[in-house]
């Protein structure tokens, strides 16, 4: 199973991307999962990373309403 990462060749996951970033993200404004998402460990992580940055930088809300 390919995941959206894989699919369109992104290798680094950049905090400004937020239409990217949307997507590992639920309604309530939550990480999903690996298993939902179909990401490695590796790129959980930089996911993760990259949406508390984004949140940090207000790019991003923390909850949603």
């Amino acid at each position: 199973m390919t995941n959206i990462l894989t699919q369109n060749d992104i290798r680094h996951v950049d905090y400004k991307d937020v239409d990217l970033l949307k997507q590992f993200i639920n309604p309530h404004g939550r990480l999903l999962s690996r298993k939902r998402t179909g990401l490695t460990a590796k790129q959980q992580r930089a996911v993760e990373a990259a949406v508390k940055r984004a949140r940090f930088m207000g790019l991003l809300p923390y909850i949603q309403k």
